[in-house]
């Protein structure tokens, strides 16, 4: 009993971007509010320890939000609170923005042991964070970038494509200069316009010339070609390492390691007798569903979704098949039709015992996703 895996959700930025759609919100910078929410995370940090559930836990990840804008005091205080409730975390990462990580911040993280710094560039083109409302210019995010590399801390860097104003070129320039900079991870996320963002009110319905499909595709394929070529190999949808520095956090995600979520943003994937056990922490939960083999919830909308073995399957299958290395191919005998439509479409391939999403499937995830989870029914 117990999570493999711990998301703390930091809900406090400086300003809110404004394609941004999470739980976040602009604070200043001496707000209490930030004090007293660090406060109660180590209170839940504590009552899990105590509980048990913490016990297997070998990952953490700090996001946001904005977790660097809390400040290098409450940021550290934070991160040696999880050190204590969970011993046995190898890696423990943290979000960070170019505008809050000074040299401090930087310096009273490492100390208080964090491993990993996983920063939101986005764009290192001025003209294109100035349209993504970035408060960041992109001089100080390569000057941020680097002092985290000297650090000695493990740096991933977050970019973002078909945004408003970018191109072709200024995208290569962008990623050109980030391998530059010596980091061991990248993401690679095209811009979703979601409904109740400025972006949204700003282009409707409408999908913007810069965001169609096609222009995300060869950016994504752009992105490719630059990290491969420099040494990083895409190992998930999204990101890119240098050999032995992929997220193992991110990865638990995709191979079904339960995790629990603390914060007003974050999720829980749970299991068993451990759903049982957090009733105590979360007085909010309702009773185990009896046909119930897991259990995800959000603290933000307090929404309980019961998943059955068929369901908890599927979505198995689902989410290993976001990672290069996909799924052992007997998870999928249950459902040869499926299996070989799939192969017939191109979307997945054989590899030795496993099934391996293809180019097509990469770049077409959102349908072979969809049929794997349609397996759910």
């Amino acid at each position: 009993m117990g999570f493999g895996a711990l998301y703390v959700h930091v809900p406090f930025c400086a300003r809110k971007c404004l394609y941004c759609d999470f739980a976040s919100e602009a604070k200043r910078a001496d707000d209490p509010c930030m004090d007293a929410f660090v406060e109660k995370r180590l209170d839940e940090l504590k009552r899990l320890a105590t509980l048990g559930l913490l016990e297997s836990c070998k990952t953490a990840y700090i996001g946001g939000g904005t977790p660097t804008f809390l400040g290098a005091r409450r940021l550290a205080a934070l991160i040696t609170g999880i050190r204590s409730a969970c011993p046995g975390v190898g890696e423990l990462s943290c979000e960070a923005n170019p505008d809050s990580l000074g040299d401090d911040v930087i310096a009273a993280i490492a100390e208080a042991g964090a491993t990993r710094l996983s920063i939101g560039v986005q764009s290192l083109d001025d003209a294109e964070l100035e349209e993504l409302g970035r408060i960041h210019s992109a001089a100080q995010a390569r000057e941020r970038v680097k002092a985290a590399v000297d650090s000695g801390l493990d740096v991933s860097v977050d970019l973002m494509c078909a945004i408003p104003r970018q191109t072709a070129n200024s995208w290569r320039r962008t990623l050109d200069e980030v391998v530059k900079l010596g980091v061991g991870h990248v993401s690679v996320y095209p811009l979703s316009i979601e409904e109740d963002t400025p972006f949204g009110r700003r282009y409707g319905g409408d999908c913007p010339s810069f965001n169609e499909e096609d222009i995300q595709a060869e950016r994504m394929e752009g992105a490719e070609r630059v990290l491969t070529a420099a040494g990083l190999s895409r190992y998930e949808v999204a990101s890119y390492a240098m050999p032995g520095k992929q997220c193992a956090h991110n990865i638990a995600y995709w191979t079904g390691v339960p995790y629990v979520g603390l914060g007003r943003g974050a999720a829980s994937m749970v299991e068993g007798d451990a759903y049982d056990a957090l009733r105590a922490l979360f007085a909010w939960l309702p009773e185990r569903e009896p046909d119930a083999a897991r259990m995800r919830f959000s603290t933000l909308d307090r929404e309980v979704e019961f998943l059955t073995a068929r369901e908890a399957w599927a979505e198995d299958l689902m989410l290993g098949m976001r990672l290069t290395r996909g799924i052992e191919a007997s998870r999928m005998a249950e459902a040869p039709v499926v299996r070989d439509e799939l192969l017939e479409r191109g979307l997945i391939a054989r590899q030795g015992n496993r099934l391996v999403p293809t180019h097509d499937g990469w770049l077409l995830g959102n349908e072979l996703f969809g049929a794997l989870w349609a397996l759910a029914n």
